[in-house]
């Protein structure tokens, strides 16, 4: 088993890690300090050209109801 040492800024080198892992730290009751290495979703694929326009097209950005039944809505009477 390898040992380390904390440096005067709390850190300690972990010789398995990559630059931009993340790990949860999860403090045991006995002092023990354990380091969960969290894997990363994997991206989803981006949307084509086509699937945008098909998207926009279902769901256009207009509201439901018209301004004059809005402002009846948010104006105080």
């Amino acid at each position: 088993m390898a040992t380390t040492t904390a440096d005067s800024k709390k850190r300690v080198v972990i010789p398995e890690a990559q630059p931009g892992d993340i790990f949860d730290v999860q403090h045991q009751p006995d002092g023990r300090v354990v380091l969960v290495r969290l894997v990363k979703p994997k991206p989803r694929n981006r949307m084509t050209r086509a699937e945008c326009l098909r998207a926009m097209a279902s769901k256009p950005l207009r509201p439901k109801i018209n301004w004059s039944e809005l402002r009846r809505l948010t104006r105080e009477p």
